[in-house]
């Protein structure tokens, strides 16, 4: 299921930078350690907020909401509007560790509510959790995510770390034909990150131990009579793996799929270089933005993908900060018809790019 595919299409998208919109601001303690990797998402009011990730000192992580200040059409900079998530849960801490990491925001219109995804960093580490919302500053948190049980893949998804998951934001038909919201997200497999020594545990099929994207589904009925079984996935399938240079160590998905002309439109990272300990500050490694194309009807599908980065760490400020040589796009959204994508810099800043088709 993973290693060397037929080369696919290109994608026939670019990605071109706009500047720096968020930076950690003087004085600040909640962001001493950065602000970076935003959601996003427009308000009742009509406005658009990002949702950064802003990091205290140990690492500890709060989500805040902040407004788009955009001049002549172009985001500019940002009006810090407070924090809407912090780790106040017991499973969102643990002993040394805290932290709600890296948002992810999809607008279901089904449910008319904002879905966020985000990684809660517990006593375990780190498993993606569910809020929900109808103006972006109030969160009804409804939980950590479960996987139900795959008898094919001859494993428990529960066991593993799980991050960079986001919901797509239209239903889709699952693999059992169920009309469901669909899901990417990115197992993690060395057990040992929990349990001393365990290994690398990887589910049947698969012979590819990296890091790579898997699908999960949702049945629509079940989510509309109780929205608490959104947090309950099933029908897991693997999506892509590293397949070119710039994704050799594992890749992972960035903001909501995006629904195009050709099918759905998934910008990712991709990684090189070597991690030493999965959930320290990486200094060996370059995150890069790539792209793939989905099918429409079955997104666990790969009709096209990047060969070469659109985007990689070239700027100061990508390749300087916490986690230097880092450029991982998490948000997407249009501003007078103009498509941006708003990415992390080196674990630090924000920044954004223009995307269009080619």
């Amino acid at each position: 299921m993973t290693g060397a595919q037929t080369r696919l299409p290109t994608v026939p998208y670019t990605l071109t930078r706009v500047g720096v919109v968020m930076s950690p601001e003087e004085g600040n303690p909640l962001e001493v350690e950065g602000v970076l990797n935003p959601a996003s998402g427009r308000g009742p009011d009509g406005e658009l907020y990002l949702l950064p990730r802003l990091v205290a000192a140990g690492n500890v992580s709060r989500v805040g909401l902040a407004r788009v200040i955009v001049e002549d059409g172009i985001p500019i900079g940002v009006e810090r509007q407070g924090i809407v998530l912090e780790p106040d849960r017991a499973w969102e801490r643990g002993i040394g560790n805290a932290g709600v990491e890296d948002p992810r925001i999809t607008w279901m219109a089904e449910l008319e509510l904002f879905v966020m995804t985000y990684v809660a960093y517990g006593p375990l580490g780190p498993r993606t959790a569910l809020a929900v919302s109808t103006d972006l500053r109030e969160w009804r948190r409804l939980g950590p995510v479960l996987f139900t049980y795959d008898d094919a893949l001859d494993t428990d998804l529960n066991l593993f770390h799980n991050k960079d998951t986001v919901f797509f934001p239209e239903p889709v038909t699952g693999p059992d034909g169920v009309r469901s919201f669909a899901v990417l997200h990115r197992p993690m497999w060395d057990l040992s990150e929990t349990k001393a020594d365990q290994g690398v545990m990887v589910p049947a099929g698969i012979s590819d131990p990296r890091e790579s994207i898997w699908i999960s589904y949702v049945p629509v009925a079940a989510v509309t009579q109780d929205i608490s079984a959104l947090t309950l996935w099933s029908g897991h399938r693997f999506v892509a793996g590293p397949e070119y240079p710039f994704e050799v160590t594992k890749i992972g998905g960035g903001p909501a799929p995006l629904r195009v002309p050709e099918g759905w439109l998934v910008l990712h990272h991709g990684v090189t270089g070597r991690i030493v300990k999965a959930f320290d500050h990486q200094q060996n490694v370059h995150y890069a933005a790539g792209a793939m194309l989905l099918d429409a009807d079955d997104p666990s599908i790969v009709i096209a993908r990047t060969p070469e980065p659109l985007l990689q760490a070239e700027t100061e400020d990508e390749r300087g900060g916490i986690v230097p040589n880092v450029v991982f796009p998490t948000a997407i959204e249009q501003i007078d018809g103009v498509t941006y994508v708003f990415y992390g810099m080196a674990d630090s800043r924000i920044g954004v790019a223009r995307l269009d088709r080619a």
